[in-house]
């Protein structure tokens, strides 16, 4: 079975069964008829993938493995801030009437910055020090600009991305701030998981472990009845995860480029409701 699976129903079991209401508090978000949307949450959840083992998709229920690396390239590739170049619709909620989400995501990996080796954005400065310098311990990128919050459409819950060199493999810790976990946990897992493997690929080394920090991990009320039925689907192995090799540069990846072989998943009758 998936080991991204036995985490995910541990994560979700130990979030239900032992984690926090917020019930009785007043919260931002709302769903599409207006009703609060309330959460149980665990404070802290820390998961390891060993990348090199297994490509850590869930089979529960099917993880869009191609909208997930549509919308890793339109934020890391392209570092665009405007959801129409993006292939689904899932920012539409936070854009305004040009499309754009603001100061966020995408445009903050695109600023530039002054170094002592030159001017960089963020994911250049990452393959730059991965190539050229790579025990470095300052190899990171931070899209929690405070000074830009007030002009974002949605403040990043996924911010931050640190990448650490150990002999010849490439490991990297993915901090997010909060974490919806039906809808969005294993999607976050699999585009990072994925940035890994191409950041090793550019880079020559060879992938190594993605470590997931989360610091609010919830499940809406409105999803406790799916994720109930979803943790009794069957688990299957995890997928074979392909990456054309002849890619070199991390400008010339495209969704194309990426394929699973043998990936099997239970269908989700249900559709998940999007908390804004």
């Amino acid at each position: 079975m998936s080991r991204a699976d036995e985490i995910f129903a541990k994560n979700c079991r130990e979030i239900l069964d032992t984690g926090s209401s917020d019930k009785d508090l007043a919260v931002r978000p709302h769903w599409d008829d207006g009703v609060p949307a309330h959460t149980v949450k665990k404070f802290c959840i820390v998961n390891r993938y060993d990348l090199s083992k297994e490509f850590p998709i869930i089979t529960l229920r099917r993880t869009a493995f191609r909208s997930c690396i549509d919308e890793l390239l339109w934020i890391w590739q392209k570092k665009s801030n405007n959801v129409h170049e993006l292939g689904s619709h899932i920012w539409d909620s936070w854009a305004d009437e040009t499309g754009s989400i603001g100061k966020a995501y995408g445009y903050q990996l695109g600023v530039k910055h002054k170094y002592k080796e030159g001017m960089f954005d963020q994911v250049d400065r990452v393959i730059f020090d991965l190539k050229n310098n790579p025990s470095s311990r300052r190899i990171m990128t931070n899209l929690y600009v405070h000074a830009d919050l007030s002009e974002m459409g949605l403040y990043p819950c996924a911010y931050s991305m640190t990448f650490n060199v150990t002999g010849d493999r490439l490991n990297a810790i993915l901090n997010q701030r909060s974490n919806d976990f039906l809808t969005a946990n294993n999607w976050n897992v699999v585009q990072y998981a994925v940035l890994v493997h191409m950041m090793a690929q550019v880079s020559g080394f060879r992938v190594g472990e993605l470590v997931h920090v989360i610091a609010d991990a919830h499940i809406y009320d409105r999803h406790i009845p799916i994720v109930e039925k979803i943790l009794k689907n069957p688990m299957y192995d995890a997928p074979r995860f392909i990456m054309n090799p002849d890619v070199k540069n991390f400008y010339d990846f495209t969704v194309d480029d990426f394929a699973l072989e043998n990936y099997r998943f239970t269908k989700l009758e249900e559709k998940i409701p999007v908390a804004v």
